[in-house]
């Protein structure tokens, strides 16, 4: 019984997670990772924007999910297609992995410890978020991760829904091939048939609704500092 029993979970129960493990879409494992995948409708039609969470030291995904809600090792919207792997050097935590039991969660931090480790960080920012109201335009699942960030303290901080976007966008690696075509596909299937049945008033409508969309984060996130939350 002892021998096959899941070598993850036996780390996982006797206190002994690995610095590193390797990553694993199959199984849904992103370990120290950003990740991301489109929504339906929304990223059919503005392709850059999707839903994002962040992952723990064991792999498994949280995502902001809804009102009061943080989703574990479920991402909400289907599987991920877009990740980044963060080093842990570049952040101000631990070296060390924090201990996870999986009965009560996460062992306590001990006494006088300054920096958190990268567990830490995500439970914090996890029992924060499972009292706030989701709002797509004010407090989503950008928020929450880049509220992680800056707990981690990642290139000193400063992270917003902006340059968290732009950061998954043009650094981000795809899953497989597959990821590219679930992600993009829909995009470019509903461009032409917009156009081809709506033309020039299709385009007006999708050029507004994107500048709509780009313009509210950018002035909620620079100009009007206290409307998009984190």
């Amino acid at each position: 019984m002892e021998e096959s029993a899941d070598p993850e979970n036996q780390l996982m129960i006797e206190g002994n997670v690995p610095k590193t493990m390797q990553i694993d879409p199959r199984r849904a494992r992103f370990p120290y990772c950003i990740v991301w995948t489109p929504l339906p409708i929304i990223s059919w039609l503005i392709p850059f924007i999707g839903h994002i969470g962040i992952c723990r030291e064991d792999g498994v995904i949280l995502d902001f999910a809804g009102p009061n809600f943080v989703c574990v090792d479920n991402f909400a919207f289907g599987s991920v297609t877009r990740y980044l792997q963060i080093s842990k050097e570049k952040c101000c935590i631990s070296p060390y992995p924090s201990v996870y039991n999986s009965e009560d969660g996460y062992i306590p931090d001990e006494p006088g410890r300054e920096v958190s480790t990268w567990d830490d960080a995500l439970r914090k920012s996890t029992q924060e978020f499972q009292h706030r109201s989701y709002n797509l335009l004010t407090c989503n699942c950008h928020s929450f991760v880049a509220n992680n960030l800056n707990r981690l303290g990642l290139h000193s901080g400063g992270w917003n829904v902006v340059n968290l976007a732009a950061l998954i966008f043009l650094k981000g690696r795809w899953v497989s091939t597959g990821s590219v075509v679930r992600s993009v596909l829909p995009f470019f299937i509903s461009f032409a048939l917009g156009l081809a049945f709506g033309g020039l008033t299709f385009l007006t409508y999708w050029a507004f609704f994107t500048c709509f969309l780009v313009g509210w984060f950018l002035l909620g996130t620079y100009c009007f500092k206290d409307l998009i939350q984190l």
